[in-house]
């Protein structure tokens, strides 16, 4: 394992600093200014330490189209990406002297309503005029895999194979150098990695860090993905966070935990509660509003074609799937969609691996706001019934027929969810018009 430089770390910087300045006093020589898709590529130009000045003064220019799915054509002006400072990431453990900053992008002077970042950031700042902060801890799954020699997918650890391999041991420690090169780097920027596990597939792993604020977390989720994926290439592997990268294994989930507070004083605990679970009255409708509205948060939150293959499986090499099937919550329970862990959060446990951390924190925050609004009840735990959409191409119709979260994704500007639908039913359509080797291995004789 590398020796990790030591960085300046975000929680040790002066808030007002620039990003100059940071960049100085951190020895960065270059930096990826950074944005997402609404798939939740990461798109960045590099930026020398010479013209950071420009960048943060001006932004600096991408073709929007050529980016991917960010609500533009051909013939539209630049997006300029403007930095915020207060997400600026060394990381010299990828390569020393890099840092990396998310940005926002603009088009003609204003926020990119198309942007997943300025969609999260309109939705907070609805949060902000109530005087609530979102908090979020995510804990990101993924595979570590390889190709063989036909082009088969495998499991990038050949002795990875056991029937339950969830905490083994043995399967933690063959991964040894890669995990803990991860943790270190996390723990170097402070954002205090506490656990790293096998998970319930083989191959599949988790490595956790603390929860912050939502958009906080969300920037953190797009730089560990990076990290991981190049840290992991480094030695020959693929980290993948698609959702079911196998049919017969559990698939990877991005479980988010979800918080509402006042100031310092958090809202949803309630040791008093009469139904067990020390959540507030507050916190149960906030509850409600993410079951109501389930169908449409499927569309956001378990986002593509392979999301339901991990949402609908019957079950895996393990036993079980660890995904809900139903819009339902309950206690210490992994089977529900908002599992309740102890009072002072719920886990949402839909999202999956290929969700957009922007979009998905909009979605979730503004179901359960619309739960509050409405003063609505979620029935006793364990009492919900409702099925999750079978497709995407479901997803994306309750989407259409849900204005709470389709209200959501237009939080920076109309129009914008009506764009996402349709670029999700292309996807599925795309997807469905390919003739697979079920198909073939079904109906080449049949008739």
């Amino acid at each position: 394992m590398s020796t990790l430089a030591t960085p300046l770390a975000p929680t040790t910087q002066a808030a007002s600093a620039t990003l100059s300045e940071r960049v100085e006093a951190a020895g960065i020589r270059f930096v990826l200014a950074t944005f997402v898709d609404m798939t939740g590529k990461p798109c960045a130009k590099l930026v020398p330490a010479s013209a950071v000045g420009m960048l943060e003064r001006d932004g600096v220019g991408f073709a929007g189209y050529a980016a991917g799915a960010i609500g533009q054509v051909p013939s539209d002006p630049d997006l300029i990406t403007l930095p915020d400072v207060a997400s600026f990431t060394p990381l010299h453990e990828i390569k020393p002297g890099l840092a990396m900053v998310q940005c926002d992008p603009h088009v003609d002077g204003v926020p990119w309503k198309y942007a997943p970042r300025v969609i999260l950031k309109a939705v907070l700042a609805r949060l902000a005029a109530r005087g609530i902060t979102a908090k979020v801890g995510a804990e990101a799954e993924y595979f570590l895999v390889r190709r063989e020699a036909s082009g088969a997918l495998a499991v990038a650890d050949a002795k990875d194979t056991s029937a339950q391999p969830c905490y083994d041991a043995r399967d933690l420690t063959r991964m040894y150098d890669h995990l803990t090169e991860v943790s270190t780097v996390l723990n170097g920027l402070g954002w205090a990695n506490y656990a790293n596990d096998h998970e319930d597939g083989n191959g599949q792993f988790e490595q956790n860090f603390e929860y912050a604020e939502a958009l906080t977390t969300a920037d953190r989720l797009v730089t560990f993905r990076y990290l991981v994926q190049t840290l992991a290439e480094r030695r020959g592997m693929t980290a993948t966070f698609m959702p079911k990268p196998f049919t017969d294994r559990t698939g990877s989930g991005l479980h988010m935990h979800m918080s509402l507070w006042d100031g310092d004083t958090p809202l949803f605990p309630a040791p008093d509660d009469p139904r067990g679970l020390g959540l507030s009255p507050l916190a149960y409708q906030f509850v409600s509003g993410l079951l109501a509205h389930a169908p449409a948060l499927s569309a956001v939150v378990t986002p593509t074609v392979n999301s339901f293959k991990r949402t609908t499986a019957a079950t895996t090499a393990s036993g079980a799937t660890w995904a809900p099937r139903k819009a339902t919550y309950g206690g210490n329970d992994r089977t529900h969609l908002v599992r309740v862990p102890d009072g002072d959060r719920i886990e949402v446990r839909l999202a999956d691996g290929s969700a957009n951390p922007y979009l998905a924190m909009a979605a979730l925050l503004t179901a359960g706001l619309a739960g509050i609004d409405a003063a609505a009840d979620p029935g006793e735990p364990g009492s919900g019934t409702a099925d999750l959409p079978p497709t995407l191409l479901h997803a994306v119709e309750a989407l259409g027929a849900d204005p709470v979260v389709s209200g959501a994704l237009d939080a920076a500007g109309d129009g914008v969810a009506a764009y996402y639908a349709r670029i999700k039913r292309e996807e599925f359509l795309a997807w469905h018009s390919q003739v697979s080797s079920w198909e073939t291995d079904t109906y080449l004789t049949a008739f």
